[in-house]
């Protein structure tokens, strides 16, 4: 046997005050009370199908926190970063010596 029916679940009371006053604040003039606790039950239903979404989001998305707390990078793809090519390390001394080399030759020259 089911624990719980699925047929009327169980609002809350805050849920079910909730809906009066929405409809009872929204009242035409004319309406009848049955009228009035039709639209407070549409209003109940709402309500709780809202609840039910958030729940879902909220679980979807504590699902996704845990996924990526437990997918944490191992220590051996921290290492292993790419390290630029031993030519690329001596390219800017290169440069460096080159313009220090053409300085002195064009101050050389200019004294001449």
């Amino acid at each position: 046997m089911a624990k719980y029916s699925k047929k009327h679940p169980a609002v809350s009371e805050k849920t079910q005050e909730e809906a009066m006053q929405i409809a009872r604040a929204t009242q035409k003039p004319g309406q009848t009370k049955e009228q009035s606790k039709l639209i407070s039950q549409g209003i109940q239903k709402g309500i709780e199908h809202y609840k039910k979404q958030q729940k879902a989001k909220s679980r979807e998305l504590n699902k996704q926190l845990k996924k990526a707390a437990n997918a944490k990078p191992d220590v051996a793809e921290l290492t292993s970063v790419d390290e630029p090519p031993a030519r690329a390390k001596s390219l800017p001394w290169i440069l460096l010596l080159a313009s220090w080399a053409l300085f002195i030759s064009y101050f050389v020259s200019t004294r001449l």
